[in-house]
């Protein structure tokens, strides 16, 4: 009866509800609604009249029962699972879905307990892991999803800049930088510039499964791009993407996404912008109030956070910047070259037909054959032309070009001089030089059947040049 006593007492003293005499009793809703009519029903006022005990007490509460009210049926439940998958789709809310749920159920739940009820319904899910976060382990990358507008100032169009953004595990430091796309490039700049930002790198580097980081998304093997990899390796960090439609592995990431549209992003609704170095001079002040202004439940500021757990234990930064290249496949033509950006350069003509594996810097091709440099040129930008290397030629191929109009000449003046006007006429009566140097050789090799030399070339000028073709006479001199 002590219970009673204090439902009794906090109801006309505190005036409180039946729902907080409940909490604060321990009991249920139901058994605090249940005492207080039955108090009502045996005539008991506050404060008890004296001489009423405990035992008196419980005998007049025996003694009634409560009035019995008009059952009114429970509210309409509604489907959870439908309203748990609407609230995945964009800017939907839980007030709007109350608001359409009221409407089509007036004697519905109020929105404060509709809110309980979804709750409550969504604990019994999966459960969801508290990420620990070891200072300097992770860093999480990721787009945002709002574009920044940048506005050609020529024809008034625009096109759409990305903002690249990374969060650290431990301390929650954001960096943020807008882009002019997410290519690969961009990407690549854009962790280099991070790593920069934090003045070192995290052992891990968390992104989702964008196509510039992950060529074949796997539960279990991933396989990352082959310059991504590069870069993790240079920075000695290590790739880890995220499962496939798992966002809750990077939740940092997505919670500082939200963070910088919220609060970069949203504050420069209102201007326009001409380039994106114009956008990131906007960006960079907002983004250092951001990291210095404090937490709202918690001590200190993402910045005191970094300087106190994530900055001492960060990977220092190599001492040679990185340079970055792309990776692409080329198949080898038939004369022995592969086409990179619009230029043809050469390869081991053992390799035609062959699937390369092509690594374009800045400076350089290199081509790979099962993760063997077969050929290292340095890069040209003049579409349709090529480079060759004379080692890449057959033998035959290098003969060939040996053979120039010029060296033909001075081949033949070796055997004499009318030797030498004889084959030279071959060649202009050409319209290329090139198509007659077969019938120079077969003149050259009548030294070998005949012999040669100064004595035996003194040919008679006449029939000998009528017939330039001489590989296919029988020219006898004397």
């Amino acid at each position: 009866m002590r219970q009673v006593i204090e439902i009794l007492r906090l109801k006309h003293e505190h005036h409180l509800s039946i729902r907080e005499i409940a909490r604060s009793c321990g009991l249920a809703s139901s058994t605090v609604g249940d005492y207080l009519l039955r108090a009502q029903a045996a005539g008991l006022s506050w404060p008890l009249p004296e001489g009423v005990g405990e035992a008196e007490l419980e005998a007049r509460l025996s003694a009634v029962a409560p009035p019995r009210t008009t059952e009114t049926p429970p509210p309409p439940v509604p489907d959870w699972a439908h309203l748990h998958a609407e609230l995945r789709r964009p800017n939907v809310t839980l007030r709007l879905l109350w608001q359409e749920y009221i409407r089509t159920d007036p004697s519905g739940l109020k929105y404060s307990r509709f809110c309980e009820r979804y709750q409550q319904w969504r604990k019994t899910l999966e459960p969801t892991l508290r990420q620990v976060h070891v200072p300097g382990e992770k860093m999480f990358v990721d787009w945002a999803g709002q574009s920044v507008p940048i506005r050609n100032g020529a024809d008034g169009t625009t096109e759409p800049a990305s903002l690249f953004v990374a969060a650290l595990g431990a301390s929650g430091k954001i960096f943020a930088e807008a882009f002019p796309d997410q290519k690969l490039p961009s990407w690549i700049r854009a962790h280099v510039h991070a790593f920069e930002f934090y003045g070192g790198v995290a052992a891990l580097t968390i992104p989702d499964n964008t196509r510039t980081a992950v060529v074949e998304p796997c539960r279990y093997e991933p396989l990352l791009h082959r310059t991504y990899q590069e870069m993790a390796e240079h920075y000695g960090t290590v790739i880890l993407p995220t499962r496939v439609r798992k966002p809750r592995d990077k939740a940092k990431a997505e919670s500082a996404v939200q963070v910088a549209q919220r609060q970069i992003l949203a504050a420069l609704r209102d201007m326009d912008f001409f380039s994106v170095g114009q956008l990131n001079q906007a960006i960079a002040p907002r983004l250092r109030q951001l990291n210095a202004q404090p937490f709202q439940k918690l001590d200190g500021s993402r910045d005191q956070w970094f300087e106190t757990l994530d900055q001492p234990k960060l990977r220092p930064l190599p001492p040679s910047p990185l340079v970055v290249a792309t990776w692409l496949e080329a198949t080898v033509n038939i004369d022995y070259h592969v086409v990179v950006d619009h230029h043809y350069y050469s390869v081991p003509y053992g390799l035609i037909h062959q699937c390369l594996q092509v690594r374009l810097s800045d400076a350089t091709v290199e081509l790979f054959h099962k993760a063997k440099r077969v050929a290292a040129h340095q890069r040209s930008f003049q579409r349709g032309t090529f480079t060759t290397l004379e080692e890449h030629r057959p033998k035959s191929h290098q003969r060939y070009l040996e053979w120039t109009p010029s060296r033909i000449i001075d081949w033949a003046r070796k055997i004499g001089p009318q030797c030498a006007l004889v084959v030279q006429n071959v060649m202009a009566a050409r319209p290329h030089p090139e198509q007659g140097f077969r019938s120079c050789l077969g003149i050259i090799r009548l030294a070998k059947v005949h012999g040669g030399g100064p004595a035996r070339s003194r040919l008679p000028a006449g029939p000998a040049l009528r017939h330039p073709v001489l590989s296919q006479h029988r020219i006898d001199p004397r």
